[in-house]
């Protein structure tokens, strides 16, 4: 198949290089737990083409530009019309196309989408086993960052809480058309066994944004409205710390504290 020069759309930049591309597809690790992926923004198929080789892969694709899904309807025979999607993922339920079984998200990610991506994948947690994608390089080493490290932050968390992750390697820009102005890199999250976690999960996800929104503060200071409310635990020296200071359990901590 010939791809043809991919047009920039969304943020996004298509990926040229067919070894990375097969190293992207190839760092789906599969478990027993799923059979079925959805890449997300195929553009022209880079990656589409390395997919519907892994026999062990039910793959599904969706885009939100119509060119491309013309085109890949016309090079991709592997996929009947029902697994190529024009859609926006982001917007796209899920259970239309899995109902309620579980599956994997692979994607060279637009950059100005790719965290929404993550929060979509962390909101369907219970079926999202696996997700490998191509971020900004800053963005992926973030998601991937432990505590104490300055990129750390809410998405760091969140996701950590229910995912392994792991930093894969790095992409120059040369490799994309048009070539974006930073690196990128590719990371793979895989759900770990937390079923759920000790504490109400919308409040700790909210708990954890609040701590981030005033990062360069202590937790005493930025969780000062709810301290405030049980005297009993302002004390706490955990309260002393930053929130990059803090693993995922520490906040679950946190957050049992405050309730």
């Amino acid at each position: 198949m010939k791809l043809v020069k991919a047009k920039k759309h969304l943020g996004q930049h298509f990926l040229i290089d067919e070894s990375i591309a097969s190293n992207t597809v190839d760092a789906l690790q599969m478990t027993e737990q799923y059979n079925k992926v959805i890449e997300v923004g195929p553009g022209m198929g880079v990656l589409t083409k390395y997919l519907v080789k892994r026999k062990d892969l039910e793959t599904y694709i969706i885009d939100i530009d119509g060119e491309s899904i013309k085109f890949l309807l016309q090079n991709f025979e592997e996929l009947d019309d029902s697994r190529i999607i024009e859609g926006d993922f982001l917007k796209y339920d899920l259970t239309q196309i899995f109902g309620q079984e579980n599956f994997a998200i692979v994607g060279n990610f637009p950059y100005n989408i790719s965290s929404q991506i993550l929060f979509k994948a962390y909101d369907n947690r219970d079926k999202v086993i696996e997700v490998v994608g191509m971020f900004q390089k800053e963005v992926a080493e973030r998601i991937a960052a432990p505590p104490g490290s300055k990129t750390y932050g809410i998405l760091s968390v969140l996701l950590q809480a229910f995912y392994d992750i792991e930093y894969l390697f790095t992409v120059e820009p040369e490799v994309f058309d048009p070539p974006p102005k930073v690196k990128s890199g590719v990371i793979r999250l895989q759900r770990n066994n937390v079923k759920s976690l000790d504490v109400d999960e919308k409040r700790f996800k909210s708990i954890v944004k609040i701590a981030f929104g005033q990062r360069r503060k202590t937790l005493r200071n930025s969780l000062k409205q709810f301290i405030n409310e049980k005297p009993e635990i302002k004390e706490n020296v955990i309260f002393n710390e930053r929130p990059e200071q803090l693993s995922v359990a520490q906040f679950i901590e946190i957050v049992k504290l405050l309730d």
